[in-house]
């Protein structure tokens, strides 16, 4: 089997820590990586490194595929599978080129999201999740058409060399065989890439699933930011349950210093909650300051002696700790008698 020249692809880097969950974002044809992602990649940065990539001639890439002595590009310069190939290797060099080479989500529109599609099938072991907008698993005839009249800063025939390339992209017959979890986004009102293509491909892999955006076009990450970029972060990482957004929430009270107010537990009892907390956690320092604040919220000597030896007891804590509590009662003792 003759393997495809790597096409290079560059690298863009739109937001994010080197220590958070990578996340690949691919691009349309005509698009670059910035003016296509950009919005939707600062709503994603606070959870993901967002790296996204440019087609040759496209954005920041200026590497444009040799022509022949007849001044023809070969056919097989540019190949989804190619790209795919550029992908790995960038995704490589931001590890470092250690020996456990990242593990990431990739997410890709059109001619992106093919070259997630051939990287599911070619590197399956190095995706863990794809989202796939305005895509399918067969993309020739008029795609990328539309687009030559939108084509900015893209090089006419690296343009049609990657055109060339969607209309060889063929595979439905092995949709079969992705076993990745895949989301499938489309644009109710994308005329290239209609909902029908994007459902084969869910209805196609092992696991998959369709959303379709009302009134949006072929360039949903520009079109739908802010619902791109939840469905996104909801794929790679998890939707948040119940529990989550009530942690989030009780984070923000904590902020706020109206934690005190919430419902669900009066102050005695949040107070002897956090009392517990804080000998089960280790937070000893503190624990005259809690204990000062319990007592003010309504909490006797004795419930407060009670509660934290009953929490010294069930975390195992040292034997050390009784003296904190004593100091922690005694501190507060003057004013507590009051």
């Amino acid at each position: 089997m003759t393997v495809p020249p790597t096409v290079h692809v560059s690298a863009v880097r739109l937001g994010g820590r080197p220590d958070q969950p990578l996340l690949v974002l691919g691009p349309a044809l005509g698009t670059s990586a910035r003016a296509l992602w950009s919005a939707a990649a600062a709503r994603l940065a606070a959870d993901l490194q967002v790296v996204a990539w440019d087609l040759p001639g496209h954005g920041s890439n200026p590497w444009v595929p040799e022509a022949g002595p007849d001044g023809q590009v070969p056919p097989d310069a540019v190949s989804v599978a190619g790209l795919a190939r550029g992908v790995l290797a960038v995704v490589d060099a931001l590890g470092g080129g250690g020996f456990d080479p990242p593990r990431f989500h990739v997410v890709g529109v059109e001619v992106g999201g093919a070259v997630a599609l051939q990287l599911l099938l070619d590197a399956p072991q190095r995706v863990a999740s794809a989202t796939l907008l305005g895509t399918g698993a067969r993309l020739g005839g008029d795609a990328g058409r539309q687009r030559r009249s939108e084509t900015t800063e893209a090089d006419a025939t690296a343009y049609a060399a990657v055109r060339r390339a969607l209309a060889g992209f063929d595979v439905r017959e092995r949709l079969h065989e992705v076993r990745v979890p895949v989301l499938a986004v489309a644009g109710g009102a994308d005329v290239a890439a209609p909902p029908s293509l994007l459902e084969e491909v869910a209805s196609g892999v092992r696991d998959g699933r369709l959303v379709v955006l009302d009134g949006v076009g072929r360039l949903a990450p520009s079109e739908a930011r802010e619902e791109v970029a939840r469905l996104v972060r909801g794929h790679a990482l998890g939707e948040p349950g119940e529990l989550d957004r009530a942690a989030a929430a009780l984070a923000a009270d904590h902020a706020a210093g109206t934690v005190w107010d919430r419902p669900g537990l009066d102050r005695r009892t949040r107070s002897a909650v956090v009392l517990a907390a804080a000998v089960a956690s280790g937070a000893h320092d503190d624990l005259a300051a809690q204990v000062r604040l319990a007592r003010r919220h309504g909490l006797t000597e004795a419930e407060v002696r009670e509660a934290l030896l009953h929490a010294a007891f069930l975390a195992g804590a040292p034997a050390s700790l009784a003296g904190v509590v004593e100091q922690a009662l005694r501190g507060f003792e003057p004013e507590g008698r009051q």
